[in-house]
């Protein structure tokens, strides 16, 4: 049997190249219902809750968790060209973050797609096509439509015409199979160490905001309050060694330089997260940064610049990543403090944190605003044995997480290897 010629070279046998357009179920978006005047005229935007949720690119990024925008009953049947139900594909197509692929969820609302995004269906198996589009080929097919530099975008149009694989249905079907375990366990290696970080943060608020290991002793008035006697209250940079954040130079990006230079955006939910379109450095300059912020591992990250108040502790490997001036990095002073106690001391404070920033357009946190923070600093024992406890706690997360990495690094190679020709389909399983 020939073998189908590709953009991406020749595809696997039984495979076909087709395109959006030949394939399509369905493309739509928000401006599919109507006139820019008409959609104004029909759809306001409401913050408190009301019939049908708006979905957006943030909802998604956020864990589709809060923060919603909501339409009434009335706008909802006026989006009737870009209803969601749950599952479908969902591509940005304006903006910093076009190409960025997800699912609408599944909520117990009704829900419309959001301006600049496009919603799609295909023939065959969607979950299949999901993958593709975020696998590392899908995204270059992508980002080969993309144009405009203040504001990068693709249309519909473009977008039908994009050519794609095709292959057999049954295969199809076993790919995404394959794929979506895949992220059912990162998911529930995701709730795992969700609930290892909430008994950590409930281990330091045990011990050292309501003090019950402490609460027969003496206490004393502080400037946080009463506190056990024999404790002090102090600023950050007198349990730190520094603190300093990342570059604030232009450094120029290398393709495929092999080093990350990573921002504020990077950090969520306790960890660092690397995307497909992250800058990337060459080895000369990542030495160069690296020689400056001297970062390693018990360091502590502190987002300071737009996003304000996301913090990881680092306890993983450092070799290949350094950081934009949005990202501040503490430094913990080991003679005094531990950088677990002082992580979850921030962690503690992070709602402080957040209204200590300036800005009216940008908010931003000083290197001396971050100085100035104050923490309880108790007993040096007192400290170790809680280190002691909680060490296990994030050493276990460290270890999914790590772990999770891994299967999605699996996940993300699959369909390219495929393609390639490096594997086969019935060769899927004993590749992982």
């Amino acid at each position: 049997m020939s073998r189908a010629l590709s953009p991406w070279g020749y595809l696997p046998d039984g495979w076909r190249l087709s395109t959006i357009k030949e394939e399509m179920v369905e493309v739509t978006d928000y401006v599919a219902n109507g006139s820019f005047a008409s959609l104004a005229e029909n759809v306001q935007y409401k913050q408190e809750e009301d019939y049908a949720v708006l979905i957006r690119l943030v909802d998604y990024n956020n864990g589709f968790k809060d923060g919603f925008v909501y339409i009434d009953e009335h706008a909802y049947n006026f989006l009737g060209k870009s209803k969601l139900f749950g599952g479908e594909i969902i591509i940005s197509n304006v903006g910093a973050n076009v190409g960025t692929v997800f699912k609408a969820p599944y909520l117990k609302k009704p829900m419309s797609l959001a301006p600049n995004a496009i919603c799609v269906k295909l023939k065959g198996n969607n979950d299949f096509y999901y993958y593709w589009f975020k696998s590392r080929i899908g995204q270059y097919s992508i980002d080969s439509l993309v144009s405009g530099s203040a504001q990068p975008k693709f249309n519909k149009t473009h977008f039908k015409s994009m050519p794609i694989p095709v292959p057999p249905i049954h295969e199809q079907d076993e790919i995404a199979s394959i794929l979506s375990s895949l992220d059912d366990k990162i998911a529930v290696n995701k709730k795992i160490c969700e609930n290892l970080e909430a008994q950590a943060q409930a281990l330091f608020k045990h011990w050292f905001v309501d003090f019950a290991p402490f609460k027969d002793g003496k206490f004393v008035e502080s400037e946080l309050g009463m506190i056990p006697k024999g404790w002090r209250v102090g600023k950050l940079d007198q349990v730190t060694c520094n603190i300093t954040d990342g570059v604030h130079n232009t450094v120029k990006d290398v393709a495929n330089g092999g080093f990350y230079l990573l921002s504020c955006k990077n950090i969520k939910g306790g960890i660092i997260t690397i995307g497909d379109h992250e800058r990337t450095i060459d080895g000369e300059t990542f030495n160069k940064l690296r020689k400056r912020t001297k970062l390693q591992k018990g360091d502590i990250l502190l987002s300071s610049v737009g996003t304000i108040g996301e913090m990881v502790l680092l306890n993983d490997d450092l070799s290949n990543i350094e950081f934009q001036r949005s990202v501040a990095i503490i430094k913990p002073d080991n003679d005094v403090i531990t950088s677990h106690f002082l992580f979850y001391s921030l962690m503690n404070q992070k709602v402080n944190i957040i209204h200590s920033a300036h800005g009216a357009v940008q908010q931003c946190l000083f290197i001396s605003d971050i100085a100035n923070f104050s923490t309880i600093i108790p007993p040096k024992e007192d400290i170790i044995k809680f280190t002691n406890v909680v060490k296990v706690l994030v050493d276990k997360k460290t270890t999914i997480e790590k772990e999770n990495k891994c299967l999605a690094t699996l996940r993300d190679t699959l369909l390219p290897k495929l393609m390639s020709g490096e594997i086969k389909v019935n060769e899927i399983e004993k590749s992982l």
